[in-house]
């Protein structure tokens, strides 16, 4: 599927997006979290993310780590990682999003918790038999 780029605000219930660039490989765009927006808890099948904050603070999860970024930092989301950002100020939080991988579409995002009741029942499912997976993996134990 060929994506095009957007050229107006895509409204979200966080706050909104906006396409600045697309190539073969990668996607461009400025993300602007409202104060107290949250996007969902998710991962990608096929793309990695990197996210600068250009203005405000932003609450980032990637995996288990939960960290405060402040504007020029960044963070960066390996593909399938699990990941949110959050806006935890008192004004809007401004992030440029990088996006890169073989797909880039909107459909490849997988809900697992979503304050706004966008989860879909397989993918938090499918992310419990992840997180489990994970977690035996780094405990040195065995599921029974």
């Amino acid at each position: 599927m060929p994506l095009d780029p957007v050229s107006h605000d895509v409204h979200r219930p966080w706050g909104r997006y906006r396409d600045l660039d697309l190539g073969r490989r990668f996607r461009v765009k400025r993300i602007t979290v409202e104060p107290g927006g949250k996007l969902s808890l998710q991962y990608h099948h096929h793309r990695a993310e990197h996210w600068i904050v250009v203005a405000g603070i932003a609450r980032v999860t990637c995996g288990e780590d939960v960290r405060l970024v402040r504007e020029n930092e960044s963070v960066y989301i390996a593909l399938g990682e699990m990941h949110r950002l959050e806006n935890p100020g008192v004004v809007p939080l401004e992030v440029i999003e990088v996006q890169t991988g073989e797909y880039l579409g909107e459909d490849d995002i997988v809900r697992v918790e979503d304050l706004y009741d966008r989860v879909d029942a397989a993918a938090a499912d499918q992310s419990f038999v992840r997180t489990t997976t994970a977690s035996i993996a780094s405990t040195g134990t065995t599921a029974s």
